[in-house]
């Protein structure tokens, strides 16, 4: 990796897994200015999964439809947009634990995620189950 400020080669002097995200948090070191920086890497989904429609079209997957669909129907709670980003991150886990296949249905998607939002919300729950259809 290249230093933000100067372009110059960096070293990592620290790096952490986040388990529950799925990223890996880094502290890196400038070699020629000596600044500090931290960088977070995360895999890529929208190139590793892909949805396919029961029609039989192939898209990516897509991290930010699912955390919008899900804060749509969080919008009731006041920490929504915290509460979806959490919830996308333990559904999109879920989906690269259970599913290790490289196309996964809409249906799945859904399902995986109804079951979550039953767990934390359950008025949340009933307002996918309104929008979304297994």
């Amino acid at each position: 990796m290249v230093c933000i400020y100067c372009g110059g080669k960096t070293q990592v002097t620290n790096s952490r897994l986040q388990k529950r995200l799925n990223h890996v948090w880094r502290r890196r070191e400038c070699l020629q200015c000596h600044a500090i920086f931290t960088t977070e890497e995360a895999a890529d989904y929208s190139g590793s999964i892909v949805v396919r429609s029961q029609n039989g079209t192939i898209s990516p997957f897509s991290r930010d439809k699912l955390f919008s669909s899900l804060l749509q129907s969080l919008g009731h709670r006041p920490t929504a947009v915290d509460d979806a980003g959490a919830l996308t991150a333990t559904i999109v886990a879920h989906l690269v634990r259970e599913h290790r296949k490289p196309a996964i249905s809409p249906s799945e998607i859904i399902k995986i995620a109804h079951i979550t939002l039953e767990r934390f919300d359950t008025a949340a729950a009933v307002q996918y189950a309104a929008y979304h259809k297994a």
